[in-house]
């Protein structure tokens, strides 16, 4: 069933008014009359539709889902498209809130003025892959925050850090097994890692975990700690 994301109130209107986005998304779709739509708003609330030929008619009671277990990313901004896929990837696979952070090794630098265009375009990103994936509950992304200042928030989460230390730190698993349900994250350093003082600060709040014999990249540690963090939220469930 394709899906559109939409504005809460609109999920109360028997013909709901689509955004241009929607309307255009629509258009590209070609559906034929009598064809189902979901649309959601990202925050749990869902209603089924179905194309007249014209329009978007309500064929169902509004629904919602609750909240999903908290999974926050703290992940260095990455070049290009490998942060876009980081985004995309982090919303398949549960995440609720993503923070970008600038570290003193992220090579992507971001002036004041760009971190709130910037913000919305990740946004986008995001939704776009929620509504792909089938979650009712969309991601958040954060504006980005340079590492010092995240760290409150960091301290606040059982957080693991997928960093290289020496001597290296336990796997991922037997760090996962303090975990007692409190709210969960992931810290995911730039290509080259953090700083020693960076790493300092964060083994100072959080949880550093080995994540195998290999060196990953940026990108792929991201998916690989999220994977094995969502994997035990699932189990507690």
């Amino acid at each position: 069933m394709n899906r559109l994301l939409v504005a809460s109130a609109d999920l109360a209107a028997e013909l709901p008014e689509l955004s241009r986005e929607n309307r255009q998304h629509l258009k590209v779709l070609r559906p034929e009359a009598g064809e189902a739509f979901e649309l959601f708003d990202g925050a749990g609330g869902f209603r089924v539709y179905r194309y007249d030929g014209a329009k978007l008619k309500a064929a169902g009671e509004r629904s919602s889902v609750p909240k999903p277990p908290e999974l926050t990313l703290f992940a260095c901004i990455a070049k290009g498209s490998r942060w876009d896929w980081t985004l995309e990837k982090a919303t398949e696979l549960g995440v609720t809130q993503i923070v970008p952070l600038i570290s003193e090794r992220t090579i992507v630098r971001l002036d004041a003025a760009d971190l709130e265009p910037m913000r919305e375009r990740w946004q986008r990103v995001v939704d776009d892959a929620a509504r792909q994936c089938g979650t009712r509950w969309v991601p958040q992304v954060a504006t980005p925050l340079k590492l010092a200042a995240a760290l409150p928030q960091i301290a606040g989460k059982f957080t693991v850090v997928g960093a290289l230390t020496d001597p290296p730190s336990p796997p991922i698993l037997k760090v996962m097994a303090d975990w007692r349900g409190q709210a969960l994250a992931l810290a995911i350093g730039p290509e080259g890692d953090f700083s020693p003082a960076e790493l300092a600060a964060l083994i100072a709040v959080a949880h550093p975990a080995s994540f195998g014999s290999t060196i990953l990249r940026t990108e792929t540690a991201a998916i690989f700690g999220l994977g094995v963090l969502g994997a035990c939220q699932h189990a507690r469930v």
